[in-house]
């Protein structure tokens, strides 16, 4: 395979960042349209209760996200300033620790919920009518979230490893096998949730059998060691784990807040509008990736420049990184937005049979959760800014504004002043105002990396 040639410290950052951007952007865009395909098919071929099901079980695909992204990010800014130091010993050994301390953390979380599914059910929101589906689908996809650790982290290691088509290769392989056996064990073999989970199984298990081909065969700079377990190397593994949990706890705080807007969102609809609403939510929650994709696309690219360039101590290239995430992030935001407000019917339209009352009620909401849209988008690329910038006090406290401490109080608030209407603006409202917030922060300091 034909190298990709990197180097964070001289070239050009908008030729840079595109290099970055464009694989990374390309291998997320399939993996929105892998989700959109799993909700379309779930959708049209089982039925509401199949999307509302899923959407049960969907806020545990954002822990494990949270948990991988957390290790994939800290390692992506501690290895990025090991290796331009010329450390490269330092970096592999990190990049080993970042593959197997959040698998067996995992493990251990799968296993457990595995275990009780119907607790699961109802602990995030699902009613009696829901427990069959989501107890097949939780079984079956169980493996996925192990997958998902090696792929997470093996992106983020990949593209510092200077090889981001490759990392986009393995993304869209995973994507395009998954939908074709949505596809197969949906309609023609009539699975069902069950079938859509191992659909979803295997794809991930191809993803990261690829991504580990790279490290055995293909890598550059950065392989994996074998660990150790003597005392020695177990107190180093902590120290080395828990640097890596504090650059990328923002990661978390990000993931596992989009899990608390879904359980809480779960709740709120279900207790207002029953099955049907979770059903109406879940098409928002579906199409939210395709927002995320973009903003965190920004975010990723710009990480392992700012990462490097910090570490060098090269100031002017971090500034002139940081005006351009933050065109892109404001054109893609408005742009996405307008999508969301005015093509808002026919997207709900590939996950709902038209007149059902749970397409009725996603028809009328999703213009409203759309109005989000661009606010979401800023917020993921200047928190990932200062996660780069190893701010990760802030970064994680910008987090906890836009998934916690915002969030919670609109859903439980809004709809008691807007009724249903009050539902879809939550997140919106939330979004908004950690945006506004991360701006007074920003003015406030005038940094002066980015003047």
């Amino acid at each position: 395979m034909k190298r990709d040639s990197i180097d964070f410290a001289k070239t050009d950052i908008s030729k840079l960042f595109v290099k970055l951007f464009i694989p990374t952007l390309l291998g997320m865009l399939f993996t929105s349209l892998l989700n959109i395909a799993d909700g379309a098919f779930l959708g049209r071929g089982v039925g509401s209760d199949a999307l509302a099901a899923v959407n049960i079980v969907a806020p545990l695909y954002l822990v494990t996200a949270g948990v991988s992204l957390m290790f994939a990010s800290g390692v992506s800014v501690v290895a990025a300033i090991h290796l331009s130091k010329g450390n490269v010993k330092a970096a592999c050994i990190n990049v080993t620790q970042a593959f197997t301390v959040p698998l067996l953390l995992m493990a251990l979380i799968v296993g457990v919920l595995v275990l009780f599914p119907r607790e699961t059910t109802f602990l995030f929101g699902g009613s009696e009518r829901l427990v069959p589906m989501v107890t097949d689908y939780l079984v079956y996809v169980s493996p996925t979230m192990l997958m998902c650790v090696i792929l997470y982290v093996g992106m983020f290691v990949l593209r510092l490893d200077g090889a981001p088509n490759y990392a986009m290769t393995a993304n869209i392989i995973n994507s395009v096998l998954n939908i074709v056996l949505d596809y197969v064990f949906i309609f023609p073999l009539g699975m069902g949730v069950k079938g859509a989970a191992i659909a979803t199984s295997i794809s991930t298990a191809t993803g990261a059998l690829i991504i580990l081909a790279y490290f055995f065969f293909c890598s550059k700079k950065i392989h994996l060691y074998m660990p150790k377990f003597t005392l020695k190397a177990i107190r180093l593994t902590l120290r080395n784990v828990g640097y890596m949990m504090k650059v990328g706890l923002s990661m978390l705080v990000g993931e596992t807040a989009m899990a608390c807007m879904m359980i809480v969102g779960n709740f709120m609809f279900m207790s207002r509008l029953n099955e049907e609403g979770v059903a109406a939510f879940s098409v928002a929650c579906y199409l939210t990736p395709l927002v995320f994709m973009v903003g965190n696309a920004v975010s990723q690219s710009s990480l392992p420049i700012v990462s490097y360039n910090y570490g060098l101590k090269n100031y002017q290239r971090i500034a002139t990184t940081f005006r351009l995430i933050m065109k892109v992030a404001t054109i893609a935001g408005v742009l996405i937005t307008a999508m969301g407000i005015w093509g808002g019917e026919w997207l709900v339209g590939l996950f709902l049979e038209q007149g059902i009352p749970a397409w009725q009620i996603a028809v009328e909401g999703f213009p409203l959760f759309s109005l989000g849209f661009a606010f979401f988008t800023l917020n993921l690329v200047l928190i990932g800014y200062y996660q780069g910038m190893k701010c990760s006090r802030q970064s994680t406290v910008f987090m906890l504004l836009r998934g916690y401490l915002f969030v919670v109080p609109f859903f439980l608030l809004l709809p008691q002043l807007a009724g249903n209407a009050g539902l879809w603006l939550s997140v919106p409202l939330s979004e908004l105002l950690t945006c506004i917030t991360i701006l007074i922060y920003y003015k406030m300091k005038n940094d002066k990396l980015t003047n």
